[in-house]
């Protein structure tokens, strides 16, 4: 058989496809296994010292999954529309050059586990519903800083927007557009009170669905030029985690433990709050950020949970340069409703 090569997007890995490809002095061309177009290439086989610590994290079972069911899963590896899984074993056969492998049925090792979530989860009743300043409940910080430097965001957009609804027709001026003076700032998503964050979004609608305007009123969106920052990314970890920048079974199988806190922690930037309870509610997303910013970082990208963008809260407003402010007309608002669930 003629020899085959693989690429980056076969596995849509960022440690893959931004360092470990690169080294390994790759070729150009088509991918022969998911097709894609002029792109790195390299034979399966040298992937394997990378692929051989992340198997070992997984053990033999009757009552299992496949090796690379568990990496979709886990890691979100082989995403690729063509890397269905007769193509994502062939491949993951190739990498380790064992067909039987592939073929066999595995469980993540119980060697690794994580008290991250349930620490979390104390941790957040107690500020909502106990203490506020002075805390009992104790989280690891050293490892959710290490954890949340993997959740560095890739490169960001240049330009975001902000909206406010605009009343009788006057248009805001862009210095109108920003942060309300600390005095008069309000509890947010990501803020307590006093202590203002720029909010920004995506795209000009999602700013504008932020503000949860009504059919028929007009928005002024201005635009904001943010220089290069230094972001923590929640909006979906495990797919921004790679199990790659880690060489060793034992430091992939402890954090492929800690993975769900991380999607908790995304989840309470995303979560919908209402009105009426939002200035406890919003308490452990706060909590959350003010720990980011302490840890050395300029600002929060996360889900946008009223529409199809994503979101950017700025711990320093400072940092963000207006430019013009142009009027919408929400000409649409969209409602989508399901059976709610009765404890």
């Amino acid at each position: 058989m003629a020899q085959r090569f693989c690429c980056p997007e076969c596995f849509d890995d960022r440690e893959l496809r931004n360092h470990l490809f690169p080294s390994l002095d790759p070729d150009r061309g088509t991918c022969d296994f998911c097709g894609t177009t002029d792109t790195q290439l390299v034979a399966p086989e040298k992937l394997a010292d990378y692929f051989e610590p992340l198997v070992n994290v997984y053990e033999l079972s009757e009552d299992g999954k496949s090796l690379v069911e568990w990496m979709k899963e886990d890691w979100q590896l082989f995403t690729h529309p063509r890397m269905d899984m007769a193509n994502a074993k062939d491949l993951l056969g190739e990498i380790l050059d064992d067909g039987e492998i592939v073929r066999n049925d595995f469980a993540p090792s119980a060697t690794y586990f994580s008290e991250g979530l349930a620490r979390w989860d104390e941790l957040r009743d107690e500020l909502m519903y106990a203490n506020r300043w002075f805390l009992d409940v104790e989280i690891d910080r050293e490892r959710l800083r290490q954890l949340l430097e993997m959740l560095l965001a890739p490169p960001l957009p240049s330009k975001w927007y902000r909206a406010r609804i605009c009343a009788e027709g006057v248009v805001f001026e862009i210095e109108s557009m920003g942060t309300p003076p600390k005095r008069l700032s309000s509890h947010g998503r990501a803020n307590p009170a006093g202590i203002p964050y720029l909010y920004l979004g995506s795209l000009p609608a999602t700013a504008a669905a932020e503000i949860r305007p009504h059919t028929g009123q007009l928005a002024c969106v201005a635009d904001f030029e943010v220089p290069e920052i230094k972001a923590v990314d929640l909006r979906n970890p495990r797919k921004l985690v790679s199990p790659f920048i880690l060489n060793d079974p034992s430091s992939i199988g402890q954090l492929r433990a800690d993975l769900p806190l991380l999607e908790r922690l995304g989840e309470e930037l995303t979560r919908p709050v209402q009105p009426a309870g939002a200035a406890i509610d919003y308490i452990p997303s706060q909590y959350l950020c003010e720990f980011i910013k302490k840890s050395g970082f300029d600002g929060v990208v996360y889900s946008s949970s009223v529409s199809d963008g994503f979101n950017l809260a700025l711990f320093d407003p400072d940092l963000a340069n207006g430019g013009a402010v142009v009027l919408y007309n929400v000409s649409k608002v969209s409602v989508e409703v399901a059976p709610a669930q009765i404890c």
